[in-house]
């Protein structure tokens, strides 16, 4: 990250835990709650969290090395997946077995690694295809335009008014598999707003941008936290989640194994050999607690 960029670095809450930081630490105003959930692929665990919170109205970045486990609980989280054990909450709401399409309506939204812009409907279409409660998905109201015709207008009124914050005006009556990849995650993002919910939930939201659009990703995501919202994103690029992280989760073989502010955690050894492996001579089982800490090293 430049010297420009990291001199506008934006402003940090603080205070969000109570007692000593630690994993599983509790929050002061929790918007998601974990508790032993835990998701077994054959023999391999791939997400064993004890107990998660997920501080409101602040950005949270949950990272770790590949194969931690961070895509696969943000899964379960949404209603993609469902775990073998465990329940989690959402605003004080217990969703476990929630399916995805009724968390997004009441009021928790995700993003893709992978974009799921629809390639054959227009700009404009797919951001209406984002807003709930819609009349005219009624198939008896869809019979008679008069029912739905103003409310599709309010919804493209407030469609163009998303497309042209995310500079995609222009680009509203061209088909969403012409975009470039980086529009493609700006789409969904705005998209993803057009339902005015409280938690959006991002899959590594920079993994194939062009960097010409990082900074304007980055500022989108700051407008979320700025405009109410909740943001978890997930991300491997530790410039991005130094610079605009609220508090960081660190996830390795599936479970917790740190947590706190950013500046705090990358100086945290459980960090520094889970994920960016600078110390060799301490297993990640250790670490994360699979394995006893007196267990010989094998040579």
């Amino acid at each position: 990250m430049s010297s420009r960029e990291s001199s506008q670095s934006p402003e940090k809450t603080t205070n969000l835990h109570v007692g000593t930081i630690e994993p599983g630490v509790k929050k002061i105003d929790p918007i998601i709650t974990v508790d032993d959930v835990r998701r077994q692929f054959g023999g391999l665990t791939a997400v064993d969290v004890e107990h998660l919170e997920i501080p409101r109205g602040v950005i949270t970045a949950l990272i770790g090395p590949n194969g931690a486990g961070k895509t696969t609980l943000f899964n379960i989280l949404t209603g993609f997946d469902k775990p073998n054990a465990g329940k989690w909450t959402f605003d004080g709401k217990n969703i476990a077995g929630v399916s995805a399409f009724k968390l997004a309506q009441m009021g928790q939204v995700r993003t893709f690694q992978l974009t799921k812009a629809l390639g054959l409907l227009t700009v404009l279409e797919n951001m209406k295809l984002g807003a709930k409660s819609q009349k005219g998905e009624s198939f008896f109201f869809s019979l008679f335009p008069f029912f739905w015709r103003k409310q599709d207008a309010e919804i493209g009124e407030k469609a163009m008014v998303l497309l042209k914050k995310f500079k995609l005006e222009e680009k509203k009556d061209e088909f969403a598999a012409s975009l470039s990849g980086g529009q493609r995650k700006l789409l969904e993002m705005a998209r993803a707003l057009m339902s005015d919910p409280e938690l959006v939930m991002l899959d590594e939201p920079m993994a194939g941008v062009n960097p010409a659009l990082t900074q304007s990703l980055l500022d989108h995501i700051l407008d979320l936290k700025k405009e109410g919202m909740t943001v978890l994103f997930v991300e491997h690029d530790m410039h991005m989640v130094s610079h605009i992280a609220d508090w960081v989760v660190v996830l390795a073989e599936g479970r917790v194994v740190a947590e706190g502010p950013p500046k705090e955690v990358m100086r945290n050894p459980a960090v520094i050999d889970a994920y960016l492996g600078s110390h060799q001579d301490i297993d990640l089982g250790i670490v994360t607690g699979r394995i006893p800490k007196n267990t010989p090293k094998l040579s």
